[in-house]
């Protein structure tokens, strides 16, 4: 990887703290992000990493806002974004100028931006990821670190399945953040990553609790087991192979909808700490729009597509729409309207 260029494009928590790790390992590494707070604060004190065992580093970094890209002219080898996923394809857009011809985009990122970045840059240079990580980033240039790199768990993969130096050095440089794979099948890995955060993001969001505390209310957990149940479905209806990830072997995975709740018992005992608030609770706690289309909205609308419906999910969605529209705040109130979404399940 000598002489490899890289960028990090959407520097938060996530993005800040992969980068960082490969900045440690001495890779040449270029931070790209769209929030002026953290770049000024990167700018004069580095970024700091606190992790869970008490450690803080600090990293200097180079950084740029997202306003800056047009002054860049050398190209980029690897680019790690890790922007919203409603934000994937116009930075896509943005970083394509500063791509060459065998340059990858790996898409960090929840849901299937696979598809957003193949139909800008094309699909022999996307690359799908799926994080088994923890983090959160409250002040600007500080990132709380809550899984160990030893526990962290990556994986990556081409969109037809095939492995190239590039894709080879994308996960080398990606496993000096955590434990790397490379997957024959990233559509089926995205997809069970995608019905492990099914039962978590929404539901404790809508509660304004730490995921732990939100699957302890009463009658809340049933319901989070209704919804990845449904996205089980979904993947199956659709074809997508049930693959293992977060480490797990192939015997470890079940021939029925139990690998759903399985895959949520993994995020709340390996990937989560009692403080612990998911990425959609976060954004809502910036006041910002969250990625709703990335995880119910996108069981619902591929549900939609095969002429059916993931009914418990669309309840779900719908309380969390309330909420970006200003009509209910997030509340551990909340859980009567959740579990009454969860009665919306087949019997």
């Amino acid at each position: 990887m000598a002489g490899m260029r890289i960028a990090v494009l959407g520097t938060g928590a996530n993005g800040a703290s992969l980068g960082a790790d490969m900045i440690r390992a001495g890779l040449d590494v270029t931070f790209i992000d769209q929030w002026p707070a953290n770049v000024e604060a990167m700018r004069a004190s580095g970024l700091t990493v606190h992790l869970p065992n008490g450690i803080s580093e600090i990293t200097p970094v180079t950084v740029y806002h997202v306003s800056q890209v047009a002054e860049l002219r050398e190209p980029f080898d690897l680019v790690f974004t890790s922007v919203k996923t409603y934000d994937t394809r116009w930075a896509t857009e943005l970083i394509k100028s500063l791509l060459h011809e065998s340059s990858l985009v790996v898409g960090l990122q929840n849901g299937m931006t696979i598809d957003d970045i193949a139909n800008i840059v094309g699909s022999d240079r996307s690359v799908g990821a799926v994080l088994g990580i923890a983090a959160n980033m409250v002040t600007p240039g500080v990132v709380v670190r809550q899984v160990s790199r030893d526990q962290t768990w990556l994986t990556i993969g081409s969109m037809d399945g095939g492995r190239t130096p590039a894709l080879e050095a994308a996960a080398a440089a990606l496993g000096h953040a955590g434990k790397i794979s490379i997957s024959d099948d990233i559509r089926a890995s995205k997809w069970m990553k995608l019905i492990a955060n099914i039962p978590e993001m929404l539901p404790s969001a809508i509660l304004n609790v730490p995921l732990l505390e939100a699957s302890r209310i009463p009658g809340v957990r049933a319901v989070m087991d209704a919804a990845s149940r449904e996205a089980y479905r979904t993947a199956k209806a659709l074809g997508i192979a049930i693959v293992p990830i977060f480490g797990k072997t192939a015997e470890e995975v079940p021939d029925s909808d139990q690998y759903g709740i399985d895959l949520l018992d993994a995020v709340l005992e390996r990937y989560s700490l009692p403080d612990t608030r998911v990425a959609v609770l976060q954004d809502w706690d910036k006041g910002r729009r969250a990625e709703l289309d990335a995880f119910s909205g996108y069981v619902v609308a591929q549900q939609q597509k095969l002429g059916t419906r993931a009914p418990v999910n669309e309840a779900i969605l719908r309380i969390a729409e309330r909420i970006e529209r200003g009509e209910l705040a997030p509340d551990p109130s909340n859980a009567a309207l959740l579990i009454e979404a969860g009665t919306n399940a087949p019997s």
